[in-house]
């Protein structure tokens, strides 16, 4: 299970956090270009993993050379971490059902992800509300116990977004899945204008605004100001960006998160009722990517409605139907529910009195169902829900294990000719 408090460094400590995630951000890009470098001498046959690259990291860090100085400040076992995520980012890229590409160089702007394994880390509780974890090289940093970590820390994961550092530790529990709680199940239709429409349920589940009318048109001028800001940086200040710049970005990036945590809070809580409460949980097996794909098109053939679809693809990840499968993934078993998928063509369309489907049933884009053959009328997620619950209720005890769908078609082709799996090759 996952653990994630928010941590609150001293001045000189969040110094030093900010240098170390610019420190693994440069080790990573610095790594990745060897691999493809060596991936290009070997005509792409193999690549090097981290056992290769965790000796040369240990040559260098015992090099006197002032100039690698960077590599020595970061903790060995944080650089480390960082060689075995890339390790795992060629694993996913190899992987047939891994929706993952070819890693990626990270830019300034990236998350900052410092990585820790649970040996090297200690966790000291001080009271009821606080406690601190003794990070290496850094000392005891100090996070609000928010709620009990119940388990022995295998990893401890350090974070910032707009609103601070956070603490995120991996903790063995020692759960096991729950007996079946021979409960009822449900369907559940995930949407826009309706947040959630429980097939047992006969009123709706929306998702509060995510940001109120106040905060939103306070991002509008903040994305404004940037602008301007940006425009004066490049023209009068050879592009440098001054504290003016960066406070406003501080701020949208502050607004932001408090959005992300909004949306994450309303997601947990209908995920957690969901499995409590339901003997299988019935969902749709959407493809988010495909769903929320750019219609802008190219310059020989541009697309139409783009402006359209992107604010459709804003209110679409707003919801983030991906993270509520996610949630559900794991949920279920430990209340004693399941998550079965199922398939999502015609849902709105299919009659829950006569079983007709007709795409007449649904006319224009509003929220009436009216079926043509029998005059049954309800609303139209309502109607969806209950053919989910049907679907998924035919399915029998099917139990998905993982959280994604199988990836159909190649993959890669947008990212040139992907590498293939071989052993790794020898380092000289």
């Amino acid at each position: 299970m996952g653990r994630k408090y928010r941590a609150y460094p001293t001045p000189g400590q969040d110094e030093v956090l900010t240098r170390w995630g610019h420190h693994a951000r440069a080790l990573w890009n610095l790594a990745l270009e060897h691999r493809l470098m060596v991936g290009r001498k070997h005509d792409g046959r193999s690549w090097v993993w981290s056992a290769e690259q965790c000796v040369l990291l240990t040559e260098i860090r015992n090099d006197p050379d002032e100039s690698i100085n960077w590599i020595q400040d970061l903790p060995s076992t944080a650089s480390q971490q960082v060689l075995r995520q890339l390790d795992q980012a060629y694993k996913n890229m190899a992987s047939p059902s891994h929706p993952a590409g070819q890693p990626v160089f990270k830019r300034r702007g990236s998350a900052t992800r410092l990585h820790f394994p649970g040996i090297s880390v200690s966790v000291h509780k001080l009271n009821r509300h606080w406690a601190e974890v003794r990070v290496p090289k850094l000392g005891w940093l100090r996070f609000r116990l928010s709620r009990e970590i119940g388990g022995t820390v295998r990893s401890c994961t350090l974070t910032r977004n707009g609103l601070g550092w956070h603490v995120s530790f991996s903790v063995h529990t020692g759960i096991r899945p729950a007996v079946p709680n021979k409960k009822p199940g449900c369907g559940v239709d995930f949407g826009i204008t309706v947040s959630a429409w429980v097939s047992t349920e006969a009123a709706p589940r929306l998702m509060p605004p995510s940001l109120t009318v106040g905060e939103q048109l306070h991002l509008r001028e903040l994305e404004r100001r940037k602008g301007r800001q940006i425009t004066f940086a490049k023209k009068y200040n050879g592009g440098k960006y001054s504290h003016r710049l960066r406070k406003t970005i501080r701020h949208i990036a502050a607004l932001h998160a408090r959005q992300a945590r909004r949306r994450l809070d309303f997601t947990h809580k209908l995920t957690s009722d969901l499995a409590k409460n339901h003997g299988f949980v019935g969902i749709e097996d959407l493809r988010v990517l495909n769903m929320t794909k750019s219609a802008k098109g190219t310059v020989a053939l541009p697309g139409k409605g783009v402006a359209r679809k992107a604010g459709l693809n804003r209110s679409l990840r707003d919801h983030i139907p991906g993270e509520r499968r996610r949630q559900l993934a794991y949920k279920a078993p430990m209340y004693g529910s399941q998550l079965r998928l199922v398939t999502p063509h015609g849902t709105s369309q299919t009659c829950p009195e006569c079983r007709q489907r007709d795409p007449r049933n649904r006319v224009g884009c509003g929220r009436l169902f009216a079926c043509v053959h029998c005059g049954h009328t309800d609303h139209a997620d309502r109607t969806a829900s209950i053919e989910i619950e049907a679907r998924a209720r035919r399915m029998g005890d099917t139990v998905i294990k993982g959280t994604r769908s199988p990836v159909r078609g190649a993959r890669g082709r947008a990212h040139g000719t992907r590498l293939r799996a071989a052993p790794a090759a020898h380092v000289t």
